[in-house]
């Protein structure tokens, strides 16, 4: 036998963090900051997609603003993920992962006209609201002060990144 096959797999351990929330709020809790996790790395994605595809004649403000709303999104993923880690449990490995948790929709046009890119950024920008106040809920059920207080500086940031999408479509379908 070689060295490499004498080797036993170590024993599975286990990355618990000690908290006072009992295991059912971590699991949930946890849950919902992944899901909040996989959202936010797919918008992100979508983000910086329209942000290097962009055209037209509001190229330069548009690509700016979508740079900025995409340096937001990056911004939330690490305290998102270390926020699950401190509560002891997993959180996303791949983006594999990120596909199976995540529920918003991704874009893979070869073209998108530059008005339907900010319409879908607003809905998508909604729809991540949205669960933010769910996931807050729960957090809210369980005395996860931490959580909350993550949460709601987010969902400022993100009705502020829906106001704009909404301001720049004034008059034209965005919904």
């Amino acid at each position: 036998m070689t060295e490499h096959q004498t080797l036993r797999a170590p024993a599975r351990r286990q990355l618990g963090t000690p908290t006072d929330l009992s295991s059912d709020a971590t699991r949930d809790v946890a849950a919902g900051l992944n899901r909040l996790l996989a959202d936010t790395f797919a918008l992100y994605l979508k983000t910086k997609n329209f942000h290097w595809h962009l055209s037209g004649a509001h190229f330069r403000d548009w690509h700016l603003m979508l740079d900025d709303h995409g340096a937001q999104l990056i911004a939330m993923t690490d305290p998102l993920a270390e926020r699950v880690r401190k509560l002891g449990e997993t959180t996303i490995r791949s983006i594999s992962d990120i596909t199976a948790r995540q529920s918003l929709l991704d874009n893979t046009a070869d073209y998108v006209d530059p008005m339907d890119m900010l319409a879908e950024l607003l809905s998508d920008n909604r729809q991540l609201l949205s669960e933010m106040r769910r996931v807050h809920g729960i957090c809210d059920d369980v005395a996860d002060i931490a959580s909350t207080s993550l949460i709601e500086n987010w969902i400022d940031e993100t009705e502020t990144r829906s106001w704009f999408l909404y301001e720049l479509g004034r008059g034209a379908t965005l919904r």
